[in-house]
């Protein structure tokens, strides 16, 4: 198992403490299946999976700042990818299904998806790419760089 690099969290307690009644007012139905449930969206339905401005990717939920634009690149898997997210705002613990490592915002503790690690996945620099953060569009708003 590789070491953690300092964009990766294991243990910091959320700041965004809301009741399952607030975060269901707060969220379309959707966003609160896959941010607070911890479902998935269907391969290639998501709305930032082919999607390439530049700017911010936020969190759906609290509008943390998780992802820049340059670490997004085309992995063909049927969901947004990012090589890594914006310093500490990415959370990481074990599925419940004990094999793949859940990311959540480090802010709210809403689902963003899993990390995988070791696929041989190259940039469109040619440039491996050492992990690969498999986020749900649903989870994401874009803040476009003006």
């Amino acid at each position: 198992m590789s070491a953690l690099s300092d964009n990766q969290q294991q243990c910091k307690p959320s700041t965004v403490n809301l009741s399952d009644a607030e975060w269901k007012k707060k969220l379309t139905s959707k966003q609160y299946r896959i941010l607070r449930q911890k479902d998935t969206e269907y391969p290639g339905t998501g709305e930032y999976n082919k999607h390439f401005e530049i700017g911010i990717y936020k969190c759906a939920g609290c509008g943390q700042e998780l992802y820049d634009s340059s670490t997004k690149f085309d992995s063909h898997c049927g969901w947004p990818a990012f090589s890594s997210s914006i310093d500490t705002s990415v959370r990481r613990q074990m599925d419940v299904d004990g094999y793949r490592e859940e990311i959540l915002c480090a802010n709210c503790d809403g689902h963003l998806g899993h990390v995988f690690r070791g696929e041989g996945l190259r940039d469109v620099n040619g440039k491996i790419i050492q992990e690969r953060h498999c986020v749900n569009s649903v989870s994401l708003k874009f803040d476009k760089k003006q």
